[in-house]
């Protein structure tokens, strides 16, 4: 099997792939998706479910995305998962959309139901599901603030955190109208701030957990890399730190969260959730959620 195919593979998948076994019925959309863990997580789940399918990568352009997810059900395919940046426009070719994933604007998980496609996000529950297991504490315990509350992870977790009613919930957006715009959507008070140091410092004492929804510190991207969300003196010790960024080392936002005696995760573990929920969706059973914990974790240095 490839490390990832094109949608040139996919129309011509019998003689690309169709002698693959066990036969690939599962995926991940993106652009870029070389980076995606998935794979190797889903495998070793499907083997120790005793189902007979893989999962692969797909590289698709945002140009090739309706093509690529409308031939999947003529090709045997189960479902996919999408990734950035196709979220958002994926909703667009789905003959059903789960009301979660239309509230949260975007579907990460396609289930393909003969030849229609019904798509849903995970991405929001899946998020809760780690905060519980990093941090010990439920969701809507805390007092949230988001950064990246405009895009697709970052509207998903917002609308999980309306869903959960947490006690206070905090946008912030390096465009301030989509943050606005955001917090205008949901059934819930929530309060935006500029990104900008003042703004966060006024009111970050009284946030319990601090979500970066966005790329930075990203390695797969050398550009945001070396790039922290917030500045680190802002952080203190009794703030959660979640980054759903995950790499094979720690990101800036990490680092600044272990110097400031914070506790901190990165987003393996919403990466585990979110993928649990998705096999439960494609195979209508309980996930082998300690094989494909452990698969990840074998694969981080």
């Amino acid at each position: 099997m490839k490390d990832a195919y094109t949608l040139a593979d996919l129309r011509d998948w019998p003689a690309v792939a169709g002698a693959e076994s066990p036969p690939i019925r599962l995926s991940v959309f993106g652009d870029p998706v070389a980076h995606s863990r998935s794979p190797q997580m889903h495998n070793p789940a499907l083997q120790a479910s005793g189902i007979d399918a893989a999962y692969t990568r797909l590289h698709i352009l945002p140009a090739e995305l309706k093509e690529a997810i409308q031939r999947l059900p003529s090709l045997g395919f189960v479902g996919t998962n999408i990734t950035i940046p196709h979220k958002a426009a994926a909703m667009g070719w789905m003959h059903e959309v789960d009301p979660l994933a239309r509230r949260a604007g975007g579907v990460n998980t396609v289930l393909i139901r003969g030849t229609r496609l019904v798509g849903f996000t995970t991405d929001g529950p899946g998020l809760s599901r780690a905060i519980q297991d990093d941090f010990g504490v439920p969701l809507r315990d805390l007092r949230v603030m988001i950064l990246g509350a405009g895009g697709g992870a970052g509207t998903a977790i917002a609308v999980q955190c309306e869903i959960e009613k947490v006690p206070r919930l905090v946008l912030v957006n390096r465009t301030f109208p989509r943050a606005l715009t955001l917090a205008q959507r949901l059934r819930c008070p929530a309060e935006v701030v500029l990104w900008e140091e003042a703004s966060l410092a006024r009111v970050l004492p009284d946030i319990d957990l601090i979500i970066n929804a966005t790329p930075l510190g990203m390695s797969a991207d050398p550009s945001l890399a070396s790039i922290s969300p917030i500045p680190d003196a802002l952080l203190r010790p009794f703030h959660y730190i979640y980054d759903t960024v995950y790499t094979a080392g720690r990101t800036p936002l990490l680092i600044a969260a272990e110097a400031a005696g914070a506790i901190s995760a990165n987003g393996l573990s919403m990466l585990l959730h979110q993928g649990a929920l998705s096999f439960e969706l494609w195979f209508a059973r309980p996930a082998p959620l300690n094989v494909m914990r452990n698969a990840l974790l074998a694969q981080t240095p």
